[in-house]
């Protein structure tokens, strides 16, 4: 009779995850890092900055952040010799020497820098939105844009500019309002080798190189090169209009067509004054012939009507509140209003 085989035990196996969270059931290999994960269910903090008394849950973030006050970078870049106060960063940023990617989303193979904006991504092909606002429970996919959007609430803007003393709610913000003041332009085209003060405008440029268009519309695959006109394309389709007139309400798909439609409204309403004060004027002290009052009047009718001219909308006579469909209209109503006199 053959000994019946013992099965092999993996002792790498069995520590794998042997320590597991109280609070959620989650497992962890090290010590360390279950104990750091704890500290996200508990709010404990118990590592302090010696400067400004700030706690931190982890001891690599509080040291991470006493170098602000410190000014220490203890890690640089082999390629430029730009220095760093902490080792993701500085890793981040050598990347963008190196051209390396070694993060992959799962779902369509893209190629990524960081972890992070892996992650990020692949929540694009899930729909997950795993960070919630307290105060109006909308839901996004990064934590950072999460705790900004909630700063919309409380008014909360902890970062300052150092030259003017401006208050803003994100760093990159901030960051970017800076260079206003400097003049820095950072982020360098790798084709032509123009310069950009921000990330984004830099990748948009580059892409009117390489003929990219990474952003796909929804319902019917037509691709863009920018997230916004990407969006604007998508309200063809879903009839969205989400900008509205605060005047009269009038929704609109995009910003830029509010804003003109708004600026009308104030071009008519100050039309609308003059012809007004106009009709008051006694006859007497008119000092123009009616000829040339008509031609002032319709340069002023040309330039009120010069945007969205097929757009009808209701004006009221001052004197005698009658109502006319259109601003030509009005003012034929007006000058019998003057023969009047």
């Amino acid at each position: 009779m053959w000994p019946i085989p013992q099965p092999v035990i993996d002792l790498q196996l069995t520590r794998m995850k042997s320590y597991t969270c109280k609070y959620c059931e989650k497992g962890f290999s090290k010590l360390s890092n279950w104990e750091q994960h704890e500290r996200i269910h508990t709010g404990e903090k118990p590592y302090t900055c010696k400067h400004c008394k700030k706690c931190f849950r982890q001891s690599s973030q509080c040291k991470t952040h006493e170098r602000t006050h410190t000014g220490k970078k203890p890690f640089t870049c082999k390629h430029c010799k730009k220095g760093f106060s902490d080792l993701t960063t500085w890793k981040r940023h050598e990347r963008t020497h190196t051209g390396e990617k070694p993060y992959t989303c799962k779902h369509c193979k893209k190629c990524f820098s960081l972890l992070s904006n892996c992650k990020q991504h692949e929540l694009t092909h899930t729909g997950e939105k795993p960070y919630t606002c307290k105060h109006c429970k909308k839901g996004f996919r990064q934590s950072s844009h999460c705790k900004t959007h909630e700063r919309t609430h409380t008014g909360e803007k902890p970062y300052t500019c150092k030259h003017c003393k401006r208050g803003f709610s994100d760093l990159s913000t901030c960051k970017r309002h800076e260079r206003t003041h400097t003049g820095e332009k950072p982020y360098t085209c790798k084709r032509c080798k123009k310069c950009f003060s921000q990330s984004s405008a830099c990748k948009k440029h580059e892409r009117t190189h390489t003929g990219e268009k990474p952003y796909t519309c929804k319902h019917c695959k037509k691709c863009f090169s920018r997230s916004s006109v990407c969006k604007q394309h998508e309200r063809t389709h879903t009839g969205e209009k989400p900008y509205t007139c605060k005047l009269c309400k009038k929704a609109f798909s995009r910003a830029s067509i509010c804003k003109k439609h708004e600026e009308r409204h104030a071009r008519a309403s100050s039309f609308k004054q003059k012809l007004h004060d106009q009709c008051l004027t006694p006859r007497r002290e008119l000092q123009e012939p009616a000829a040339s009052l008509c031609v002032k009047e319709s340069c002023m009718l040309s330039s009120l009507t010069e945007e969205n001219s097929s757009q009808v909308e209701s004006l009221t006579c001052w004197i005698c509140l009658k109502e006319f469909s259109s601003e030509a209209c009005v003012i034929q109503h007006y000058d019998e209003h003057m023969r009047q006199k």
